[in-house]
């Protein structure tokens, strides 16, 4: 008797906690998705464009609406999963291949779940397939130099100066929010970002000049990455923002517009016997992002380091029909 009163109240609890276990299961948020979306092929804004402010580019999240403007499939899968662009490994015409994305957040779903959102929507309509794998890559390392670093400080946030009429200006929006970028006399000045206000003025040789006026280290990192061929991690263990100026070579800004899937054309950098083009391009003592580097107190050393990165198994070229 005690034992089947036993095994009958076994039976009443396993019988509870599968009901349970079943309410929380029906109680489980469905993963986030867009409302409505839809995906045109876009190309990047030409100069006239550009100086006429008529361009559609970069990303904005306005109340219930997200619209993304010129923007290529690398930098869709990296917004959409919280990554560094050089932890997205797929096929090459990732970074060519660009999209105009217009979409309705669902009401009472967060804007911060956009990412999540655009997950499911590469996921539904360029059939994205990924797994992420920890491998060994070669990176070059930010450190301190020798002698400390020779950098000053940022000055403290002021309030954003005024809208000018006159602004003939365009803002392109990112995931960190709206960056305008307005015509100075000899170059551009970019305000908003993670550099705070940057001012970019070309001097001799085509060389451009780039002062930024409040940059963390972990970004100076990510913003060194775009000019020099492999991965750069941040490892100076220095917490402050700073104001940091570049002399940036003609050779370093063709290499950011290749990244980004634009062609500026021009002669190949002068080698000597024996090396090809590329070496003498990327070599850290030859290359002008190194010299400017070591001018900072700072140095780029090659090394291996592990890093998680997204490899994309299946991806169609074209999206599905909105």
């Amino acid at each position: 008797m005690l034992k089947g009163i036993m095994s009958g109240r076994g039976s009443t609890i396993f019988g509870a906690g599968l009901a349970l276990a079943a309410m929380m299961i029906a109680q489980t948020p469905a993963a986030p998705a867009f409302e409505v979306a839809t995906i045109k092929p876009a190309q990047l804004p030409g100069p006239a464009q550009m100086a006429a402010g008529k361009m559609h580019m970069g990303m904005n999240v306005d109340g219930a609406r997200m619209d993304i403007g010129a923007m290529s499939l690398a930098d869709l899968i990296r917004i959409a999963y919280r990554v560094k662009s050089y932890q997205v490994s797929g096929p090459a015409w990732m970074t060519t291949e660009r999209f105009d994305v217009m979409a309705k957040i669902p009401e009472g779903v967060s804007k911060d779940l956009v990412p999540e959102m655009l997950q499911a929507l590469l996921a539904e309509r360029f059939k994205l397939e990924l797994h992420r794998e920890n491998k060994e890559h070669s990176v070059y390392v930010l450190t301190v130099a020798k002698g400390g670093p020779k950098l000053k400080e940022a000055e403290p946030d002021e309030a954003p100066p005024a809208e000018d009429p006159k602004d003939k200006g365009f803002s392109v929006g990112t995931e960190k929010g709206p960056v305008r970028v307005t015509p100075s006399s000899n170059g551009v000045v970019v305000r908003g970002g993670s550099t705070g206000m940057t001012k970019m003025s070309m001097g001799a040789n085509g060389a451009m000049r780039m002062e930024a006026s409040k940059v963390t280290m972990e970004g100076f990192a990510e913003l060194l990455s775009r000019f020099v061929d492999k991965p750069v991690v941040d490892m100076t263990e220095l917490k402050g923002s700073y104001q940091v100026a570049l002399e940036i070579s003609m050779e370093d800004i063709r290499n950011i517009a290749r990244a980004a899937g634009v062609t500026i054309p021009a002669s190949p950098p002068a080698a000597e016997p024996g090396r090809s083009p590329a070496d003498a391009a990327s070599e850290p003592s030859g290359g002008s992002i190194f010299a400017a580097v070591q001018q900072l107190g700072l140095k780029l050393d090659p090394r291996k380091a592990p890093m998680e990165t997204l490899v994309i198994d299946l991806i169609e070229k074209t999206p599905t029909e909105n």
